[in-house]
């Protein structure tokens, strides 16, 4: 089954701020978060338990564990199980080092065998509150994490978690599966593989605004040949496209400080916001499934149904294609 027959729409809420990524949530604005996308209408909801140590997992079960079940999509990821026990060192996260130093201070085993998986599934639906799972992703086996090690970690997931979700899938479990990543080339190897086959992807920050070259090159024609939607995962580059200051979860450099300055100026001379820039951009690709911004604040959630609802003028996307600001392969919106 393909995700854009799984999906409920094209706006998901990414639940990754909700594990104190950056900052330290308070549990009740984390709560108002979920609540303010629930009442704007969306009922896709992705997470994982990386997200502050089952934290992220553990705050949008509490919400929706009192909602109808059939009524929304859930996905979470595999690769990171949550122990009881605390961590007393620093957390090796690779280039992604202190991202959630705010959240549980549980001890994460990362690990991508079938054993694994297994007990990451059963420990998520238990700190979701909830008997299933839609859309399961393999996480994070790529070299953001892993450096040179990736490969090694790819065949660890290939001959372990892919074939227990391709039983999951085939025994209706659950609806589909697939890699959750920050980097094309994981889907890529994939893509490439006579078996298993997944159903979609997430990739993250790798199909935005300021960064979606290297994923035309390969990626996304080798997933339209196949068939296989994606879900664009950071969509805003970490926040610098919404008024934030980080790009690819670190402060950002002067380059993209100026690109994005470019492309503000663009956005006001047509009198349109960034967020509708980024998010309808993102979605043109024929191979996007569904975009899923990340928020920590309810007022956020009405800014991205609003960004996605607003009317971008065709002159604003030929400017932004001469000005140089997308590639010349990227497919524009339709009004474009």
């Amino acid at each position: 089954m393909s995700l854009k027959e799984i999906l409920p729409g094209r706006l998901g809420f990414g639940t990754a701020p909700l594990g104190n990524m950056f900052r330290a949530i308070p549990d009740e604005e984390a709560r108002a978060t979920v609540e303010a996308a629930w009442d704007q209408g969306i009922r896709f909801f992705d997470t994982a338990p990386f997200y502050g140590a089952g934290l992220a997992e553990t705050r949008l079960g509490e919400v929706l564990s009192a909602k109808p079940r059939d009524s929304y999509v859930l996905s979470t990821k595999v690769g990171r199980v949550i122990l009881d026990e605390h961590e007393t060192a620093a957390r090796d996260l690779g280039e992604k080092g202190g991202l959630f130093e705010h959240g549980n201070p549980n001890k994460i085993v990362h690990e991508w065998t079938a054993e694994a998986t297994e007990r990451s599934v059963e420990d998520s639906l238990k700190r979701l509150g909830t008997d299933r799972l839609d859309i399961v992703w393999v996480h994070d086996i790529a070299q953001d994490f892993h450096g040179d090690q990736w490969l090694a970690k790819f065949e660890e997931a290939r001959t372990g978690a892919f074939r227990v979700l391709s039983r999951l899938r085939d025994e209706g479990v659950i609806k589909a599966w697939g890699l959750g990543v920050n980097k094309t080339e994981p889907i890529e190897l994939t893509l490439a593989l006579d078996e298993p086959r997944p159903d979609g992807f997430l990739l993250a920050g790798r199909y935005t605004l300021l960064d979606h070259g290297h994923a035309l090159q390969r990626l996304l024609p080798m997933a339209q040949e196949q068939g296989v939607d994606m879900v664009v995962g950071g969509p805003y580059s970490s926040g610098i496209l919404a008024g934030g200051t980080h790009f690819e979860y670190q402060q950002a450099p002067d380059e993209i400080v100026e690109r994005v300055a470019k492309l503000k100026a663009l956005t006001e001379k047509h009198g349109i916001g960034i967020k509708s820039a980024a998010l309808q951009f993102s979605l043109a690709h024929p191979a996007a499934a569904a975009v899923i911004p990340g928020a920590t604040r309810p007022s956020r959630i009405a800014e991205d149904t609003a960004a996605l609802a607003e009317t971008v003028p065709a002159a604003f996307w030929t400017d932004l294609r001469e000005a140089g600001l997308v590639s010349p392969a990227a497919p524009l919106p339709s009004n474009a």
